[in-house]
């Protein structure tokens, strides 16, 4: 078995990493970027190298100074995570060459399956169901417009390099073809270094299903069930979930024994996972492609099955056989996966940078919650990764179990400081059409085709919230308002009666009164039986409202009191009737007219301009391109418009709101 290891890559995924080194006596040593010099898997390694400035194709893209990090501390192996070099061949035979062992499989394997199109012709040698599609390199927008309308649309147009969703476009028109090339290939490379473009048929109501294979140098290869990985936005995945609520054990067994052929037809050795895409009416499969390492929603299976992958890819790299053959393999219970990332769901899920002003994640339960993470309170969200800020996993003996246990450790997610996804995952946890199991990759499409907003909130009713603050409140006064050094007979007294005010300026009048274990609330002549044991100074605040449990986060700030329920965000000020008069006539002052700038809706890296000082730019011409954690973004006019001022310049770090062009 190794001694040291080095992992080169880096947040929750690193960290992932060394935790199960740990336990196995495996000494670690990390890499680091310039901007990733106090994250936590530097914080967690034996040893740590810098290998040089924020961009990762400055850094955790280096082969070479990886390699030489690894010489530097004498690691013997190296685990690529996945993203960066994990699926780079040359990467691997390098490694093999230099006599250092790779946790992954063989570049011979990576090479054929870590290439989509190459991997869809060995598919296809080995009678595995493979969707329609133009398997070659694409060189122009004007060919992919030309293959796409002979496929017939809509088509799916990929980077033969990609994965997480980026280089990734579906075009229902010849418009959206040629653009979606054109993006796909920026995208694939920078984030890949390899800007290949394949284009195959969308199929329409999909389900994305993926089984999880393991193979050793002995021959040996099984796969280890399925995951449902259908609950996605803009092609990257949401929510994962094990087992399946769609597959019966018939098609399980199918789509593993393909992958596993699939899998040997490569000598394929370590942890690998076979996408498919599933047919919603008659369950019928087709290949999409081979992730040749291990998967970000790998956590999942590791509930289902007992195992620790990242122990088999070390064990199975190490030379040593696996401990198990299929027939072995438990299925136990329901696990799923929530992806917490920096981005604001109540602005089109917008890129989201910032210091962790607070993070607590809810308590980790063996066998029932987990928390995978790469970050701490305090530090930095940065502009030059990915959004992830965790990974959340339960495990119940039922998927219903499940999803209550995801239900309560969303509402318990503390995150402050910067924008995060929770309350979207909530709503999702709470959509009839996901609680039902009855769903495709379409949902959150079809569901929320304006985007989401605090009505598509599973908690928006108002008067709870108003409630829990008049409370609070009311108990604030009590606690506070004996003050040292007041005559006897002329103590202050907290009152019952206040006026509550939330964002849209309304007064709602309420009032409170103590209650045994807690509060009795009235509010618009309903009566709210507000019972808990909190205590300020802490975030969470649990008890029951009309005998219902309820789980919130309370701040206060003054006068105000910040509620966060389900991952959203209300602020409420509560005080006497005479304050609120007063407020009430103080002026109020318009927010300045900004609609004739182009705004950037996010921190990022401005790497187009794509109009002239003076030029006319009809709607939904492209204006300006951002990018920001690894994904390009267009921002197009919304409407005819003269260019009058230019703002800002292509390579210049934009802060959000940030003008970019001026209109006449």
């Amino acid at each position: 078995m190794f001694k040291k290891i080095l992992i080169a890559n880096r947040g929750e995924i690193a960290c992932r990493v060394m935790k199960t080194a740990r336990r196995m006596g495996i000494k670690t040593v990390a890499v680091y970027s310039e901007a990733d010099k106090d994250a936590m898997h530097v914080e967690m390694a034996d040893e740590a190298v810098c290998i040089g400035p924020a961009p990762s194709k400055e850094s955790y893209l280096l082969a070479d100074k990886i390699i030489a990090a690894c010489k530097q501390t004498g690691a013997e192996a190296v685990h690529p995570g996945y993203g960066f070099l994990s699926e780079n061949e040359a990467f691997s035979r390098t490694l093999e060459e230099q006599g250092i062992v790779f946790i992954g499989p063989k570049h011979y394997s990576v090479a054929a399956m870590g290439d989509k199109i190459a991997s869809k012709k060995l598919a296809l040698e080995a009678r595995v169901n493979v969707i329609p599609g133009y398997n070659d390199a694409i060189g122009t927008p004007e060919e992919a417009v030309r293959i796409a309308k002979g496929i017939g649309y809509p088509v799916m147009i990929k980077a033969s390099a990609g994965g997480g969703g980026k280089g990734l476009r579906v075009a229902f028109n010849d418009q959206e073809a040629h653009e979606g090339f054109a993006s796909c290939k920026t995208e694939a490379k920078n984030a890949f270094g390899d800007d290949r473009i394949f284009i195959e048929k969308y199929v329409e109501e999909p389900r994305h299903i993926e089984i999880q294979v393991l193979g050793d140098s002995h021959g040996n290869c099984v796969y280890l069930h399925e995951r449902e990985c259908s609950i996605q936005r803009r092609h990257q995945k949401v929510i994962e979930e094990a087992p399946s609520p769609f597959l019966d054990a018939a098609t399980r067994k199918a789509m593993g024994e393909q992958a596993v052929a699939l899998a040997k037809a490569v000598n394929y050795q370590s942890a690998g996972t076979v996408e498919f895409v599933v047919g919603g009416k008659d369950k019928a499969f087709y290949f999409l492609e081979m992730n040749t390492r291990l998967q970000v929603e790998h956590p999942v299976t590791e509930m289902i099955t007992g195992y620790d992958l990242v122990e088999l890819m070390i064990r199975v790299a190490a030379g040593e056989p696996l401990p198990f053959v299929q027939k072995d393999i438990p299925l136990q219970g329901w696990a799923m996966e929530c992806r917490i990332n920096a981005e604001d769901p109540f602005r089109n899920f917008l890129p989201s940078t910032g210091r962790l002003i607070k993070y607590a994640p809810p308590a980790e339960t063996p066998g029932a919650v987990r928390v995978d993470t790469g970050v701490y309170e305090g530090g930095e969200i940065s502009m030059y990764y990915d959004s992830m800020i965790a990974k959340l996993i339960v495990h119940g003996s039922t998927r219903e179990q499940a999803i209550a246990r995801m239900r309560d450790a969303l509402n318990a997610f503390v995150i402050r400081g910067v924008a995060s996804n929770i309350a979207f995952q909530a709503a999702l946890m709470q959509h009839p059409r996901f609680v039902s199991g009855n769903f495709n990759t379409g949902l959150i499409a079809e569901e929320y085709p304006k985007g989401f907003n605090a009505v598509d909130v599973p908690h928006d009713d108002p008067a709870m919230l108003i409630a829990v603050a008049a409370a609070m409140h009311r108990q604030y006064l009590a606690r506070n308002g004996s003050i040292s050094g007041q005559m006897p007979g002329h103590e202050f007294k907290p009152g019952s009666a206040f006026v509550v005010r939330l964002d849209d300026g309304a007064d709602r009048e309420v009032s409170v009164e103590p209650a045994a274990g807690g509060w009795d609330v009235t509010f618009s002549g309903d009566r709210y039986e507000i019972r808990s044991d909190w205590q300020f100074g802490q975030i969470i605040y649990q008890g029951t409202i009309n005998s219902e449990p309820f789980c919130m986060q309370v701040e206060r700030r003054g006068l105000k009191y910040r509620l966060f329920h389900w991952g959203t965000q209300v602020d409420l000020m509560v005080m006497t009737a005479r304050a609120a008069h007063l407020q009430a006539l103080m002026p109020h002052k318009a927010p300045p007219d900004m609609s004739k700038f182009l705004l950037s809706p996010m921190p990022g890296l401005l790497t187009q301009i794509g109009v002239q000082l003076g030029q006319e730019v009809k709607a939904g011409e492209v204006l300006a391109k951002i990018e920001a954690m690894k994904m390009e973004n267009v921002l197009k006019a919304e409407r005819d418009c003269v260019v009058e001022k230019l703002l800002a310049n292509p390579g210049e770090s934009l802060a959000v709101d940030q003008p970019i062009i001026a209109f006449k």
